[in-house]
């Protein structure tokens, strides 16, 4: 019977049927039953359109359950409009809408804000001050839901940061050392945002510049001129002090040593002194005689010994005895006799009128010069 007699099974204007394939195999069959499902077979015009609907439909539920996350993404997924999870970098299955919805959110992006905002110091004077604000966000959650707009959000926190911190400080801190500022403000910064709820971690905020109005700028540096030159003067007086105190202390060292090494001799020496004076009132009482001879003897000995010895031609003997202290050689002009030196005869250094009645020194003494009546100087040898 043709496939389109009256009576057969295939009414209408459709395509003839197909002819199964003797001895196919199970994916030609598998294949047959597809086409006979889009060709409308088994039913009416419009089961092959509800079923196109379905596919697509499997198809848009397939795609809508399934969500890629980038690596710098974080997804915040909400079922019926409420928080459930967040997804991490990858692959993931989620209900699809209107079950769960998923929001994407780039966690590792670093956003700047920028800006310059008049600021009144806590010394009533006014200077414009640049703010450099870079952060993050740290938690998806708070980001999406914790605030309305956390970057708005972000920009007034930092404003009034700035100025409360700009606004206790003094016009030379915030000119000279506004590095400290930065960190204060940025610690306070951090604290305002979680107070918030915003979701956003502050990573750098800098203060690279700070001036004062354009109308005062000219007095402004010449302060800035003389604080420099101030520094430069205390730097280089702090140097000049590294240097002779030092010195000072050394010299200081050295006087004292020598006044104790001064002093250690001097009481030793009247120690010493001391002692034979005791030894020689001893040996006095022993032999007054002999003492006392001896002792003329060896002072007789050590003033001769330290000046020069002149003998004059009428047999008086004379002494030279310079003025200056210096002993011998401290008289250059002794020779010549324009000397003003005094005279000291045998007499004057003798203890008792006997003692010398001769009135003359020993000549044996080497290095003594005597003179003949004659007036020839001789060297005794």
């Amino acid at each position: 019977m043709a496939w389109n007699t009256p009576g057969s099974n295939n009414s209408g204007g459709g395509r003839p049927p197909r002819q199964r394939r003797s001895g196919g195999n199970g994916l030609d069959d598998i294949l047959d039953r597809l086409r006979g499902l889009f060709d409308g077979q088994g039913g009416g015009g419009g089961g092959g359109i509800g079923r196109w609907v379905l596919l697509v439909l499997a198809l848009w539920l397939v795609f809508n359950s399934f969500l890629l996350v980038n690596e710098q993404q974080r997804a915040v997924v909400l079922r019926f409009g409420q928080f459930a999870r967040i997804l991490q970098p990858g692959p993931h299955f989620k209900l699809p809408w209107p079950i769960e919805t998923a929001i994407k959110v780039n966690a590792t992006e670093i956003k700047t804000f920028g800006t310059s905002v008049p600021v009144l110091t806590s010394d009533e004077n006014i200077v414009q001050v640049e703010i450099n604000v870079q952060y993050r966000v740290s938690d998806p959650e708070k980001y999406v839901f914790g605030s309305r707009d956390a970057n708005s959000m972000l920009q007034q926190a930092a404003l009034s940061t700035v100025r409360e911190q700009v606004g206790r400080s003094t016009l030379d801190t915030v000119l000279g050392a506004r590095n400290a500022l930065a960190v204060s403000a940025r610690e306070q910064l951090q604290n305002s945002l979680d107070a918030y709820r915003t979701g956003l971690v502050v990573t750098e905020l800098n203060l690279p510049n700070a001036r004062p109005p354009e109308e005062v700028k000219p007095a402004f540096d010449d302060v800035n001129s003389a604080q420099q030159d101030k520094d430069r003067l205390i730097s280089e007086a702090e140097a000049y002090a590294a240097q002779v105190v030092p010195e000072a202390r050394g010299q200081a060292a050295r006087v004292r040593t020598v006044a104790e090494g001064y002093k250690d001799a001097s009481v030793s020496r009247a120690e010493g002194d001391a002692d034979r004076f005791s030894l020689l009132v001893d040996q006095y009482k022993n032999a007054p005689e002999v003492t006392r001879k001896r002792l003329w003897l060896e002072t007789v000995q050590q003033v001769l010994s330290g000046n020069r010895k002149v003998v004059g031609g009428d047999s008086r003997q004379l002494i030279y005895v310079p003025m200056d202290g210096k002993g011998e050689g401290g008289g250059q002009s002794s020779s010549t006799g324009t000397s003003s030196a005094p005279l000291l005869t045998p007499e004057i250094l003798s203890p008792e009128p006997n003692a010398n009645p001769s009135g003359s020194v020993p000549t044996s003494t080497r290095g003594e010069r005597t003179t003949r009546p004659t007036g020839r100087p001789e060297t005794s040898r």
